[in-house]
Order: structure tokens, then C-alpha cells, then sequence
């Protein structure tokens, strides 16, 4: 497996030799540092940290101060690559065109009712229905109790989604930059772990 962590800069398009549009999402992927290794030579589980924290707590200074890294993001993987602590993990592991996972946190949306929130159909708008937005029957009196995993209202978003089989359009190593087609989960700003389990 290989991963990197990115923070989504935003989205814009870009146009192909025949001048067709694409949608890319920009991530600017940096600072990516192994600081733990554990496991045998084939089956190695890694530690990676990301970004550049202004301030760290005592436990976590005394993991970090030896690498001299300040990581906003932590996540581990397994890998048959021989990394070592203190080894980068730049842009380079990756090619144009190679189709990678992406795990984000979705964007938080608060307090959603069922129409928005599971795409339940709405009553009668007229006739004096009193019915047009709600939920309407949760179950039969049988059990007598809401059986677990019914879709009701309640929080929607702000949960870890992976996108499966994204494509990179563009790598820009200069700029740390990797333009990703389509849309990648999470506001602007947000991290991103960018991830498959090709080992090259």
C-alpha cells in the first residue's frame, strides 16, 4: 500500500488536447513523514504525519521533537516498501493517470430532516395535508420499538467517506500539487488521505 496525506486547496477545470472541460479538485500534499515503523521486512505497519501545527502538547512534543515535525494529520498503513523513521513520502510515489482512494471527512451539514437527508418523497402540498415534510410511519407496533438503522432525521455529514477509484489528471511536483478529477469530500482546507494498494 501507498498513501500520502493532502489538504484540499479548492476546486477549478482544466481542458484536455481536445478541448473537452474536466472537473479536478487541487491537493497540495507535503510534509509527509514516516516516524514510526513497526512490523517484518514484508509486512510493515508505518506511521505517517502531516502538516505543520502551530503548537503541540507535552505527549505528543515528545513524540515528534526528534524528527523536528509538527504533524496536523497521523494515520498508519501497511506496506511491503522498506521505509525507515525520518524517510519523506513525496508526490514521486505517484504517476498521472494511476487511479487512487480517497478518504475524507464530508462536510458537516447540522440537523437534516428525512427528505433531505435520505431523499424520502413529500406529501401533498394541498387539501389541507399536514403531512409534507415528515417522516410518516416509522414501523409496525410489533416490535415495539424503532428498529435500529431506520432512516430518520438527524445529523447529517461531518462522516469518514472514501472515494473509490480516483483519477489523477496532473501531478505539479514544484508545488506539491496533484489535480484529482471529480470532487473529493470535505470543505476547503480539510485533509485528505490519498491511498492504494499497488505497492508501486
Amino acid at each position: 500500500m501507498r498513501a500520502i496525506y493532502g489538504k484540499k486547496i479548492g476546486m477549478t477545470r482544466i481542458f484536455d488536447d481536445k478541448g473537452k472541460q474536466i472537473p479536478v479538485t487541487l491537493i497540495e500534499a507535503k510534509d509527509n513523514v514516516v516516524f514510526q515503523v513497526k512490523g517484518e521486512k514484508d509486512n510493515k505497519i508505518v506511521s505517517l504525519a502531516s502538516g505543520n501545527k502551530k503548537r503541540l502538547n507535552k505527549p505528543q512534543k515528545g513524540q515528534f521533537d526528534k524528527l523536528n515535525i509538527k504533524p496536523e494529520k497521523v494515520t498508519e498503513f501497511k506496506t511491503g516498501k522498506d521505509l525507515k523513521v525520518g524517510d519523506k513520502i513525496t508526490l514521486s510515489e505517484f504517476n498521472e493517470g494511476e487511479v487512487i482512494n480517497i478518504t475524507g471527512v464530508s462536510k458537516g451539514k447540522g440537523f437534516a430532516g428525512t427528505v433531505k437527508r435520505h431523499n424520502f418523497n413529500t406529501g401533498p402540498k394541498t387539501h389541507g395535508s399536514n403531512n409534507y415534510r415528515q417522516p410518516g410511519s416509522i414501523g409496525a407496533t410489533g416490535p415495539q420499538r424503532v428498529v435500529k438503522g431506520k432512516k430518520m432525521a438527524g445529523h447529517m455529514g461531518d462522516r469518514k467517506t472514501t472515494i473509490p477509484s480516483s483519477t489523477i489528471i496532473k501531478i505539479i511536483p514544484e508545488k506539491s500539487l496533484m489535480l484529482i478529477r471529480g470532487a473529493v469530500p470535505g470543505p476547503k482546507n480539510s485533509w485528505s488521505l490519498l491511498w492504494t494498494k499497488n505497492e508501486s
